[in-house]
């Protein structure tokens, strides 16, 4: 059986990683990188810890708008498509390569396999809801995370293909979190010690590209009295620059010394710094999860989530749009032991790997 398997950001090359070792026991995957996160932070480090073949395609398709990313992605996976003639096509997530890799295939003919099926945050505003929503709607298999995401697909209707199959950002993390103790220096580089700091991502527009915004979660992260290591995205490195420079603290009017911004982070690093910080702030549905897999609490820069789960049990907490909103939900109190097992036991990547199998081919 032949699987073409298409990936473009960070969060899908992690997804990946666990499927892609379990497929290519049985099959033929054919690995196609879109080119949607071209930066080597972003991209080539990851393939390279995660021991991900290099991709058979590299389409290149870099930035743009989203309509523009899409339509040339679709263009170019289609050709891709045509040329290896699969029988699934495998989509991760909720980017706009997801979408544009469901919709080369569908129209094709050709059979759509969607890992992490059925997430919903109801906010039309974001692209990614748009992405997922559609996704799902264009596929023959529905691989979900959690319970929520097969009821919130029936709600709307689909049941048809839908399977219950866990978290593979679970897996990835199972497998590599000893091997990221093991072997990251990122603590002793920045000269940091466990549980002596807090963890910041940041890399939505809605919290980037608004100035005032920006400068409210930055002055939070300010004001939260202990270090906060901040790997800056590449977008928000240059919505940092245009407030008036790259510094964090002199572009949130600050004083204080406890942000540190720092260049995105392999991940390996990232998982040693989720496993150590005492808490973690970010807008990124991969770190909310993260967090959670390792028992840090976390507040989510957004006004809501699809990983609603995480919520439920007490270890992540919503603030966005005022300081003292996110100071407040930083300060707890956070659950005791370990977060309810809601993401599978780690053999999600399993469960799809035999789906695939038994269901076409």
């Amino acid at each position: 059986m032949k699987i073409v398997t298409i990936v473009g950001a960070r969060p899908q090359f992690i997804k990946a990683a666990p499927v892609s070792r379990v497929l290519r026991r049985q099959h033929r995957e054919v690995l196609v990188h879109t080119g949607q996160h071209y930066d080597r932070a972003m991209s080539d480090v990851f393939f390279a810890e995660l021991a991900i073949p290099r991709p058979d395609y590299e389409l290149g398709i870099g930035s743009g708008s989203h309509g523009q990313q899409t339509g040339q992605m679709l263009m170019r996976i289609e050709e891709v498509l045509q040329a290896e003639q699969p029988d699934w096509a495998l989509v991760y997530g909720d980017t706009n390569s997801t979408l544009a890799g469901a919709l080369a295939a569908a129209k094709l003919g050709i059979r759509v396999a969607h890992v992490e099926a059925g997430l919903r945050s109801f906010n039309r505003s974001m692209p990614e809801e748009h992405n997922r929503v559609l996704t799902d709607h264009c596929a023959d298999l529905l691989l979900c995370p959690t319970q929520t995401a097969v009821d919130l697909l029936a709600a709307e209707g689909v049941t048809r293909g839908v399977h219950l199959v866990g978290d593979v950002m679970y897996d990835a993390a199972r497998q590599f979190a000893e091997v990221a103790a093991a072997r990251s220096t990122i603590l002793a580089d920045l000269g940091l010690s466990s549980g002596g700091y807090a963890l910041a991502t940041l890399h939505r527009p809605y919290n980037t590209d608004d100035p005032a915004r920006l400068r409210v979660v930055l002055a939070a992260l300010n004001r939260l009295g202990l270090p906060v290591i901040f790997p800056v995205h590449p977008r928000t490195r240059a919505r940092l620059a245009e407030l008036g420079g790259a510094d964090c603290a002199a572009a949130a009017d600050g004083a204080a010394a406890g942000l540190r911004c720092v260049d995105p982070v392999g991940y390996m690093d990232m998982l040693a710094l989720e496993q150590n910080a005492r808490l973690i702030l970010t807008d990124s549905g991969g770190v909310q999860k993260e967090a959670y897999f390792f028992a840090v609490p976390c507040v989510t820069l957004r006004p809501e989530t699809e990983w609603v789960e995480t919520v439920q049990a007490g270890w992540n907490r919503l603030a966005w749009g005022d300081a003292e909103l996110v100071l407040a939900a930083a300060r707890g109190p956070w659950p005791d032991g370990a977060p309810p097992p809601v993401f599978g036991d780690g053999y999600a990547a399993e469960r799809i790997a035999a789906l695939l199998h038994t269901q076409g081919g």
